[in-house]
């Protein structure tokens, strides 16, 4: 859901929170498109598929951001999920209710250390690559959470106080993965820059099994398009 910038016209920076993933490269691409001047900020929360890390790397210098901050906060102190504890990564396919990989209030952290440098650099917009249709049911990536920290982020900043709201830019939110695959595609962004398993092997691949990896899997076959990671598995 694209939240109109209360800035359009004056001030056009951003900052994308950028994981490396397939959803948070189509977003910054989206923003791009949009002509801000991107700042993106990856959070290294010593996380399991590390990977994605190096691939928001790539998303970044492929879209020629203004600056890429990659900040080190490491979650495995709290613990609590499969990404950041001794816990495995379910590969039985997609189930109800939230699955364990669900890091606690991940979306909440992250937004609010991107909200931060976005008052520190004086950018009114964050983009943010959130889905509400095809992903396995965190309760931080539903549209009722997004609308609240636009007014938090009102509440809690001397920017907000002081001269108005920012724009929370979920533009995905109400996207199909096989749409949003399409998006990569009409925006001429390579998906293999991006990465999405949970559990790579231990030679690198995408596992294939994980519920990131069957969604993605899912999404590319229902758009007709090829995505080009190598997987270990492709059942």
């Amino acid at each position: 859901m694209a939240v109109t910038s209360p800035h359009r016209g004056t001030e056009r920076r951003a900052v994308v929170l950028l994981s490396g993933g397939l959803d948070s490269m189509v977003t910054a691409g989206l923003a791009h498109e949009q002509g801000y001047e991107l700042h993106a900020l990856t959070i290294d929360y010593s996380q399991r598929h590390r990977r994605e890390l190096e691939s928001a790397e790539r998303v970044a210098a492929a879209l020629g951001v203004k600056r890429h901050v990659i900040l080190r906060l490491d979650l495995r102190a709290f613990g609590g999920s499969a990404l950041t504890d001794v816990i495995d990564v379910p590969k039985g396919g997609l189930s109800g209710g939230i699955p364990v990989t669900y890091v606690p209030a991940r979306n909440l952290v992250f937004l609010s250390l991107t909200l931060a440098w976005a008052e520190a650099l004086g950018a009114r917009d964050i983009f943010i690559g959130v889905n509400a249709l095809d992903y396995s049911g965190y309760p931080d990536c539903r549209p009722e959470f997004i609308a609240s920290f636009a007014e938090t982020a009102r509440l809690a900043t001397k920017a907000g106080v002081e001269s108005g709201s920012f724009a929370i830019h979920a533009p995905l939110q109400h996207l199909g993965k096989a749409e949003i695959a399409a998006e990569a595609a009409r925006l001429d962004l390579d998906p293999g820059m991006s990465w999405s398993c949970y559990d790579p092997t231990p030679d690198g691949l995408a596992c294939g099994m994980c519920d990131s990896c069957r969604l993605r899997l899912k999404g590319f076959a229902e758009a007709g398009l090829r995505d080009p990671l190598t997987y270990a598995n492709e059942s």
